[in-house]
């Protein structure tokens, strides 16, 4: 025992504790509740220990919530509204004179901006700045109520998504609220989404307020199915049919969008994305969020990367197949389609794209390439396969894509019924029409097309003419093309457009007679292009062909000498007296497109009757 006296408030065990103050711990040993070592070891050990390297910082902005561009690009005001000028145009006019309807009706497929049009709506509504009391489009930033709006969490704005309440329950409560003035704005503006989910009495019971709103009261509705909507209501709505967006805009739009984040991205992938938007410009700014991750910052983000993305056929491939298809090459055909298949592509994609190249090949037969809407390259392969098939055989393999995308559809293996969709359609491509072939019986002239039968190259086969001639039918024995010029018409008869393309454009011809021809082969020619030409040119006129592409020193392609020609006759018309005389008489005038009339057909006479005798 120790002499001092024993601490009366502590166990007697404290008494021999050399100091109180210092806490015995085995620094190796873990507490066995789990508790933290003490903050003074910590920091001692810590500084003792060596300090490995703290790799890179990490970002600022890690976990983070990140905004997608569907929302961070959303429209702000009514001149952020990308194809809805119409629309645009009108409310403006019904704002400044005043004729503001109490309901409208907004329409549209999804993601071209209804619900957004709604809000600015409401905004427009109540628009409050120390400039502006009145309603108006003129949306600024600092608007008193814009933020609630937009938000929508403004007290006077109800939005009420009527796909989650059809029943009456919902409109009941707005028949209830709209009877009190608005709290703080202008109107109280009630924007029901979807409103075609409403059931039947939930209509019935909305249509008296609608009709009879009090004067604080607007309604606005958007829907995508406009048919399902009653007509009683659409009676007392103005309406307005958002339209979709045309994909050159969608493409600048999503353009500025991706420079604006600081990425780049390849034209031809914006193409792609706007094609597969279908006009939404949501879809496609959802679209361009997932492609921009598919490349680093400052990397370019390449079109096949996009296209892997979307998982598209290539469109070049589906073109090069749609030509097969109408040149009668029915293995060929089989055996692209089977690539495109096993990369990927959806049978029923496919189907669509054939659809959409017989249109755009019609379209462009019409109305020029332009009018296809397509990148040049593809544009200028599809209008020149139009230019050599006729309105009525592209009008038949319409139709019959039409029962094949059925037919897809509905196959239990969509694959095989693409693969007998294209035996019938090359088997049918250059079979003459019902009109030919009555003609063709009746005058006894063979038909032409369908009756010969093909060789290796081609699969069209068939002796379907043969049996509507009643008789067989020789095959049709080609004389060889006596020059350059013959040969590229004979491609364009056989209606191989890939081929006539590029041979017009790689080839200037060095020398040339029946059986071989010698050129000059310029910069980014295919390097089968030979073998090609010399394969069918054998398979047409049944001899061989000697096709070199080492000459050197060759004349013109004929595609520079079909710009040469149109320069000349440019210069020859600016060089006219009388045009250049209409020139100097309208300032700024300049000459368009120079088209060569089809000469007057003169009328027979028709006799007059008057001197004739009874």
């Amino acid at each position: 025992m120790s002499d001092a006296d024993p601490n009366p408030d502590g166990p007697p065990w404290d008494d021999d504790a050399p100091d109180a103050d210092v806490v015995e711990r085995d620094p190796d040993t873990d507490d066995m509740f789990g508790s933290p070592e003490p903050a003074g070891m910590r920091a001692a050990e810590a500084a003792a220990a060596p300090q490995p390297d703290a790799g890179p910082a990490p970002h600022a902005d890690d976990g983070a919530a990140y905004t997608v561009l569907a929302r961070k690009y959303r429209p702000h005001t009514f001149e952020d509204l990308i194809g809805q000028e119409a629309m645009v145009r009108t409310l403006t006019n019904a704002f400044a004179t005043g004729r503001i309807a109490h309901a409208f009706m907004l329409t549209g497929v999804r993601g071209v901006g209804k619900t957004t049009t709604a809000r600015l709506l409401a905004r427009a509504l109540n628009n409050q700045t120390d400039e502006i009391d009145r309603p108006s489009l003129e949306l600024t930033a600092h608007g008193r109520h814009d933020a609630a709006i937009m938000a929508g969490q403004h007290m006077d704005v109800v939005e009420m998504d009527a796909a989650s309440h059809t029943g009456i329950d919902g409109i009941r409560d707005i028949i209830e609220s709209v009877r009190y003035a608005p709290v703080e704005a202008r109107y109280k503006v009630y924007v029901l989404d979807e409103v075609h989910m409403l059931s039947n009495q939930a209509f019935n019971a909305l249509l008296k307020t609608l009709e009879e709103p009090p004067p604080h009261a607007k309604f606005i509705f958007a829907t995508t199915e406009i048919r399902k909507v009653p007509v009683t209501i659409l009676s007392r709505c103005q309406r307005f049919d958002l339209r979709r967006v045309e994909p050159e805009i969608l493409v600048e739009h999503l353009a500025r969008i991706a420079d604006r984040e600081g990425m780049k991205i390849e034209q031809d992938a914006l193409a792609l994305i706007a094609r597969a938007a279908e006009g939404s410009v949501r879809d496609g700014l959802s679209l361009l969020d997932q492609a921009l991750v598919q490349g680093d910052r400052g990397e370019t983000v390449k079109t096949e990367v996009v296209r892997d993305m979307l998982g598209l056929a290539d469109r070049s491939q589906t073109i090069a197949l749609f030509e097969s298809i109408m040149a009668g090459r029915t293995p060929e055909a089989l055996e692209l389609f089977r690539t495109l298949y096993g990369y990927g592509a959806d049978p029923v994609q496919v189907t669509n794209d054939l659809l959409e190249h017989c249109h755009a090949a019609s379209v462009a037969k019409m109305l020029g390439p332009q009018a296809t809407r397509l990148p040049n390259d593809q544009a200028r392969t599809l209008t020149a396969l139009g230019a050599v098939i006729s309105a009525g055989t592209l009008a038949r393999v319409w139709q019959m894509l039409l029962r094949a995308l059925d037919e897809v559809r509905r196959a239990p293996n969509p694959a095989d019924a693409v693969e007998m969709a294209i035996v019938r359609l090359a088997y049918a491509a250059d079979l003459p029409g019902p009109e030919e072939a009555l003609k063709a019986l009746r005058d006894g002239e063979p038909m032409s097309g369908g009756a010969a039968p093909r060789g290796p190259s081609g699969g069209g086969g068939g002796g379907g003419s043969a049996q509507l001639a009643a008789r067989p039918l020789p095959a049709p024995s080609l004389p060889d093309p006596q020059s350059f010029e013959q040969v590229v018409a004979l491609i364009g008869e056989k209606r191989e457009v890939g081929l006539q393309m590029d041979v017009q454009r790689y080839v200037r011809p060095v020398a040339f007679k029946p059986g071989a021809i010698t050129y000059e082969s310029l910069e980014g020619a295919p390097l089968d292009l030979a073998r090609r030409l010399s394969s069918r040119l054998k398979d047409w006129t049944g001899r061989t062909w000697l096709i070199a592409a080492n000459g050197q020193g060759g004349g013109e392609t004929m595609i520079e000498v079909d710009r040469r020609k149109r320069g000349e006759e440019r210069a020859a018309v600016e060089a006219d007296p009388f045009v250049r005389a209409v020139l100097e008489a309208f300032p700024g005038a300049v000459i368009g497109e120079i088209k060569t009339l089809a000469p007057a057909v003169e009328l027979p006479v028709i006799p007059d009757g008057s001197g004739e005798e009874d």
